[in-house]
């Protein structure tokens, strides 16, 4: 005999589906990348909302890596940093607020990198510790001042940990995790991971590989 759904078992089927569906990413309309098709960026210093005064640099740090190795020209941090100061701007906010028109008159690059640190930290809560980093990114066209490209990654010390050991083992570990973030700097290593993810090309929605690349494709 055919086993029957209760409209309560039904109903969190729905719920399921619904959420499954939400959950679902969309693919990123990369028309405007392709047809600017950048070969040089420039990366602006990242504007900070964490509390972590280091938390900017530190992601700074990590950028131009999966930026170059995904096959596009960065301009050397310390001759823009440099730049930027010669001309009296030494602060992200500052340096974010100037025309990509200018950026583009001082550098010569064609698309500006303007990140956005949201988090950088280690949190401790009774049973668990980690350390978080989350960043946003927006490419803009420094001729024309459009956006080409907006994406998001996060990273947490703890990924793919389990929280086997039972209540003291928890405890245990949480304060271990505080020691060794506050010893080795731990939010430094997971903002690598984060800004890897952001910058890469062939991550979902990540920005396209650039004509440096042996992936490069052809607008």
């Amino acid at each position: 005999m055919p086993r029957t759904t209760t409209p309560r078992v039904a109903a969190l089927l729905a719920m399921a589906a619904l959420a499954t569906g939400c959950a679902t990413t969309q693919p990123y309309d990369y028309t405007a990348l392709r047809q600017s098709n950048p070969r040089s960026i420039l990366v602006l210093p990242p504007l900070n909302e964490s509390p972590d005064v280091n938390a900017g640099i530190s992601v700074m740090s990590h950028a131009t890596m999966p930026l170059a190795e995904s096959g596009y020209y960065v301009l050397p941090v310390a001759l823009v940093e440099q730049t930027f100061r010669e001309n009296g701007l030494t602060t992200p906010s500052d340096i974010h607020a100037v025309a990509p028109a200018r950026l583009r008159e001082i550098f010569g690059a064609d698309a500006g990198l303007y990140i956005d640190v949201t988090k950088y930290g280690t949190t401790y809560a009774i049973i668990a510790s980690q350390t978080f980093v989350s960043a946003n990114a927006r490419l803009i066209d420094l001729k024309t001042g459009a956006l080409l490209w907006a994406g998001t990654a996060s990273a947490a010390s703890d990924e793919g940990g389990n929280n086997s050991g039972g209540l003291v083992g928890l405890l245990v570990k949480a304060v271990v995790n505080q020691i060794m973030a506050s010893i080795t700097d731990q939010g430094h290593v997971v903002a690598g991971v984060a800004t890897t993810r952001l910058l890469s090309a062939g991550m979902p929605n990540g920005i396209l590989y650039g004509p440096r690349s042996p992936k490069y494709v052809q607008p």
